[in-house]
């Protein structure tokens, strides 16, 4: 799964900054892409998965780019636990996701492969997305 090596800082604050995406609006590598219509986080397990589902569809062809990386952790307490004493250990590392931003990227393939593979992979992701090409 995707982590961070080494971070600053262990635990992050929450933070819902809310907005549409500044930066990874535009396609720079490939010339077909995944682009997020909504916000949320997206965890590590998913893009995981999503990049499974792609690399099987077109066989190892052509190149694929992820262009999210999950530097953000999260914490969770164990159950049955009160509260207080303290925020819990970090659980898993999530990416968060604007709208509008590309998520991945793809090239080497025809339109057709490109389009069913990112379709297929975005019934891995919780949120909507649509296909784009350059």
């Amino acid at each position: 799964m995707l982590m961070p090596k080494k971070t600053k800082h262990r635990k992050q604050h929450k933070l819902g900054r809310g907005g549409k995406a500044s930066r990874k609006v535009d396609i720079s590598f490939g010339s077909y892409g995944l682009k997020s219509l909504s916000a949320h986080w997206i965890t590590s397990r998913q893009i995981e998965a999503a990049r499974r589902v792609i690399t099987r569809y077109i066989k190892r062809g052509g190149k694929l780019w992820i262009r999210i990386f999950p530097d953000k952790s999260v914490t969770v307490k164990g159950g049955e636990i009160p509260m207080g004493k303290g925020k819990g250990s970090v659980d898993h590392y999530v990416a968060i996701v604007k709208p509008g931003m590309i998520m991945f990227e793809m090239d080497g393939v025809s339109e057709q492969a490109a389009k069913e593979a990112l379709i297929f992979a975005s019934h891995k992701l919780p949120i909507k997305c649509r296909f784009i090409k350059k």
